[in-house]
């Protein structure tokens, strides 16, 4: 959409609502996210394709974290027959580093970041001394941080802003587990049926995608297509499990817009479809398979460029890359003045 066709008193409400998505979920209204929002335009453009995987070799993208130099830090599933997992950098070019290389048999699974350049990651395997929380320091090699009970499946991993505390969502026990940067001791910190698996779906994972997002714990469950929100006390203690969305099926990871927006880009593995969720409760389907994404898993958003992982687990033949598109801010936010 051009500005200059705009009058300036519509031009000025549109500003004003790109402005104000800081913070306004925590006092919005809670709604299911049937309700779709009128767009003009199409909200995410030029995907193409930023990096190329070879599934036989294991390579099959779970998580993305971007890094400060444009580069992208992404978990590599490594679920072929006899592959290992890998954790993989890849450069703003397409030039690709492995930093991990794990054990077959095991998966990578959630990532991310601190601001001294630390990275963590999960790693879910039938072995309890391997499964659980992994570091690894700049220029250092991988370390377990904390271990996690048989029968754990660690997904989702986000971390506070002050780089303390790791939040790890576990897809199977219905938990969230805090795990101390410093020492690594897992501790439950979270637990309820809305973590769990929704036992009349198909879909055998409950507590997925996780993000430390304006002093809350944002979760959410794949089985029961919801989004949560669970804001942390002065204590650092769990509160209160509010319901952002619903009706989201098959919702992966996800991530936001940027620091201070509430606005949520998530990857929908049941339907293949990248969706908006807005403060209001609402949805608005940006990209389906014709865009050419499968079985998506993650997103991440730096400026105006979005970041998909597509595993390709549920598409033949298996095609897994990395996806990059354009975001336009205008048609993600004209649903305001209608």
């Amino acid at each position: 959409m051009s500005t200059r066709k705009l009058p300036l008193k519509r031009r000025l409400t549109l500003a004003a609502a790109i402005a104000a998505t800081a913070g306004v979920l925590a006092s919005a209204p809670y709604a299911s996210a049937e309700s779709r929002p009128r767009h003009s335009g199409q909200v995410v453009t030029q995907v193409k394709t930023a990096a190329a995987f070879d599934f036989a070799s294991g390579e099959s993208p779970e998580n993305i974290t971007v890094n400060p130099d444009g580069s992208v830090t992404l978990s590599m599933l490594g679920i072929s027959a006899g592959k290992a997992p890998e954790l993989v950098r890849v450069s703003p070019s397409g030039e690709r580093t492995v930093l991990v290389t794990g054990h077959a048999g095991d998966a990578f699974t959630g990532n991310a970041r601190d601001r001294w350049g630390n990275v963590y990651y999960n790693v879910f395997s039938s072995d309890v001394s391997r499964s659980g929380v992994w570091k690894l320091a700049p220029g250092g090699t991988p370390e377990r941080l904390a271990g996690l009970p048989a029968g754990a499946f660690p997904n989702g991993l986000a971390i506070d802003p002050s780089g303390r505390t790791l939040y790890v969502a576990d897809s199977v026990k219905a938990t969230i587990w805090s795990v101390p940067a410093s020492d690594g001791t897992a501790a439950a910190w979270l637990t309820g049926d809305a973590l769990a698996i929704d036992g009349s779906s198909s879909r055998s994972y409950g507590a997925n995608g996780l993000r430390f997002h304006n002093g809350a714990v944002w979760i959410s469950n794949l089985s029961k297509g919801t989004l949560l929100r669970v804001p942390v006390a002065a204590d650092g203690s769990a509160g209160p499990i509010r319901t952002v969305t619903t009706g989201v099926w098959g919702i992966d990871d996800f991530n936001f817009l940027n620091r201070r927006s509430d606005v949520v880009f998530a990857a929908l593995h049941a339907t293949n479809e990248i969706a908006v969720l807005y403060p209001d409760g609402t949805k608005k389907t940006v990209l389906t398979a014709e865009d050419g994404i499968a079985s998506l898993t993650a997103t991440a958003v730096r400026g105006d460029r979005l970041y998909i992982t597509d595993s390709s687990l549920d598409q033949t033949p298996h095609e897994p890359k990395l996806q990059q598109g354009k975001i336009n801010f205008f048609a993600l936010f004209d649903h305001s003045v209608h």
